[in-house]
């Protein structure tokens, strides 16, 4: 009887592992992986992203009407997975970008991966809070608070990255305090946040998850370079799931209603196509 317990312990011991590990990411040669990358399309609504454009306003769901001038954010930790359950991870120190709407030449997002047919792309919108706190020899290439910083993605004062940063002119801004005092009808939206080092803070990391099975799995080859086509709509951040008017926030920044802000950031991904 106790033999029999004990085959029948280590048969449900050996059930459990394997259950277990059916989706743990297999070992790979880094230095024997393929070619993927992810396109970050601008878009606002149906149209195309054109900075500065005061010609041609877009419009939110409110009837405000608006143009841009700045588009910036961060992309990082991203993974694909089969359909399986299978999961690849880039390598961390390969896997931040920044997405500048004024250069069409940031909008790929170009990273290693295992050969494979791929069903499902996760990635963050914004900078974790490990790499965030990492001595700066560690923040490299965009994370640079000394090179790329000059484009304005990190807070000095804050000892932060700014994850996302949208800005813009309309004419519903008012000229006081709550608004732009200098008059140009300016709006800012500067969302950053990655919780907090030593005290809790505003956390606005957000991780987005792609399904790619309608518009086209990823077929990542060594003889050839898959691209995963998304469109981002900007229209989303203020018509997105926490809906609001420009007119009564014009400037968001560190504050608690950038947790509002970020709540639509996730909904800008949309997946057109995937080229093979």
């Amino acid at each position: 009887m106790k033999k029999l317990l004990f085959a029948m312990a280590v048969a449900a011991l050996f059930a459990s592992c394997s259950k277990n590990n059916d989706n743990i990411e297999p070992d790979y040669n880094e230095d024997n992986l393929a070619s993927l990358s992810v396109e970050f399309d601008n878009i606002v609504g149906e149209r195309t992203l054109v900075l500065n454009n005061t010609a041609s306003l877009y419009t939110n769901a409110a009837g405000e009407n608006f143009s841009l001038s700045k588009v910036q954010y961060f992309i990082s930790n991203i993974k694909v997975s089969k359909a399986d359950g299978t999961t690849y991870t880039v390598n961390q120190d390969s896997s931040y970008f920044l997405i500048n709407g004024a250069d069409k030449t940031t909008r790929f997002a170009t990273v290693k991966v295992p050969e494979g047919d791929y069903t499902k792309l996760t990635f963050t919108v914004g900078v974790d809070s490990l790499r965030s706190t990492m001595d700066i020899s560690k923040r490299t290439g965009v994370l640079d608070p000394s090179g790329s910083m000059e484009d304005g993605m990190y807070w000095g004062w804050n000892a932060g990255y700014i994850f996302f940063k949208m800005e813009g002119n309309s004419d519903v801004v008012s000229d006081d305090t709550n608004g732009d005092p200098t008059r140009k009808k300016q709006f800012k939206y500067h969302i950053g946040g990655f919780g907090g080092y030593s005290a809790p803070t505003i956390n606005n990391i957000k991780t987005v998850t792609v399904d790619l099975t309608t518009a086209g799995i990823a077929r990542v080859r060594s003889d050839r370079e898959s691209n995963i086509h998304l469109f981002v709509d900007l229209l989303k951040v203020f018509n997105g799931t926490n809906s609001f008017k420009i007119a009564e926030h014009p400037n968001v920044m560190f504050s608690e209603f950038s947790t509002s802000v970020a709540g639509n950031l996730s909904g800008m991904f949309r997946h057109d196509h995937t080229e093979n």
